[in-house]
């Protein structure tokens, strides 16, 4: 039996790591749904406990476990103070996954989440479940503003849902896919953008469907050094300051401080659907703002609002937040070695989204497939296994 076992622990891990992806797949579905569910909680302690075993079972080298436990320490340490156990999930999640199938991996996650986004749609255009359209104010100063959501519930989940589904199409298919396929995939994600009035949304997708083109066409980009150093100037770094200026500007604005915010800021605010003033407006006793971020979040840091690197300081604290931000820098460091231009793109279009929009800060897993791609190579990095593909440039397995 224990013969068995060890002969068997990968796949056992795999098999578990699985479950519990599916788990936090469907939880995503379900929430960006009109079915109400409100056990989430138990589902996430559920998917917990899947991964933490999947976690134990890899065998790792005494380098990796120091490395593993100092993240958990850290996690734990939020959670504690914080009272949120994101991080914590977060980090046992990509333990668990180090060693599974990239490529199937990322694939399977996509037809899921695929499939999920398709039929909330259908149920909604049949009038089974959910609005196809819904009118109101959004903050643009029309009050009768009409946008699609088609059973999504708001028009920037219907959005950041075909989003995330070009991005993973992207990675999996971008550097191989004929012109047909970019014009079919281009033409549904700018639709999207366009029905559900997204302009910054828009603006995005266009500026990644370029980017992708130029990958595309020109494949020796990928071997350029110039194309990481520059992607990772603006994401994470640029996108970053831009967000902690944001943060700090308003608070300083907003507070009272007896000098009046400057013209351009008013210039700026209409176009960002008043983003900046929600950091202020939207946290409890201000917390969004600059001057009021901790080195860890204090358990009053519940409050929602749109711009996802603030959010993402405001949530879990300075510390977490500049380590997430460590954690990327390893792996735009990870792509520019093995020449992954593909998961490169991911990251700068993410980032430049992230600055707007938190839908990659979230409570739900299911919503962050980037943290598959993140397992395997921060697990290779840390596992000194880490090498440089030699053909696919954007997939080592």
């Amino acid at each position: 039996m224990k013969s068995w076992f060890l002969d068997n622990r990968k796949r056992i891990s795999n098999d578990l790591f699985y479950l519990a992806l599916t788990i936090e797949l469907i939880l995503m579905i379900v929430e960006k749904s009109e079915i109400p569910f409100s056990l989430e909680s138990f589902v996430f302690r559920a998917t917990f406990l899947l991964t933490a075993l999947a976690a134990l079972l890899i065998q790792r080298s005494t380098k990796e476990w120091i490395s593993a436990a100092a993240f958990l320490g850290l996690t734990a340490c939020a959670y504690v103070i914080s009272g949120k156990n994101d991080l914590l999930r977060v980090a046992l999640f990509l333990m668990a996954a180090r060693d599974v199938d990239l490529k199937k991996t990322m694939k399977y996650a996509f037809y899921v989440c695929l499939t999920g986004f398709i039929a909330i749609a259908l149920l909604s255009v049949t009038g089974i479940l959910g609005d196809v359209l819904i009118v109101g104010d959004f903050g643009r100063g029309i009050p009768d503003e009409k946008r699609y959501v088609f059973g999504f519930g708001h028009p920037n989940t219907l959005f950041g849902s075909s989003y995330a589904i070009l991005m993973m199409w992207l990675w999996l298919y971008g550097a191989k896919a004929g012109i047909l396929s970019y014009i079919a995939v281009s033409a549904g994600s700018v639709l999207i953008a366009v029905i559900t009035r997204s302009r910054t949304g828009l603006a995005v997708v266009m500026l990644t469907l370029v980017l992708a083109a130029a990958a595309r066409l020109f494949p020796k980009l990928r071997e350029k050094r110039f194309v990481y150093i520059i992607s990772a100037l603006i994401s994470p770094t640029v996108c970053v300051l831009l967000s902690v200026l944001a943060a700090g500007f308003t608070g300083y604005w907003y507070t009272g401080k007896g000098i009046p915010s400057p013209e351009f800021y008013w210039d700026i605010e209409p176009l960002l659907s008043y983003r900046m003033s929600n950091i202020y407006y939207s946290s409890e006793d201000r917390g969004g703002v600059l001057a009021r971020w901790k080195l860890f979040a204090p358990r009053t840091a519940e409050g929602y609002f749109d711009m996802g690197w603030v959010r993402l300081f405001y949530w879990y604290g300075i510390i977490p937040a500049l380590v997430i931000i460590a954690l990327l820098f390893i792996i735009i460091y990870i792509c520019c070695k093995k020449k992954d231009i593909w998961t490169m793109l991911l990251i700068l279009s993410i980032g430049i989204y992230t600055v707007v929009e938190a839908t990659f800060v979230t409570r739900y897993i299911g919503r962050d497939f980037f943290l598959i791609i993140a397992a395997v190579y921060l697990g290779e990095f840390f596992g000194n296994t880490f090498k440089v593909g030699k053909k696919e440039g954007n997939i080592h397995v």
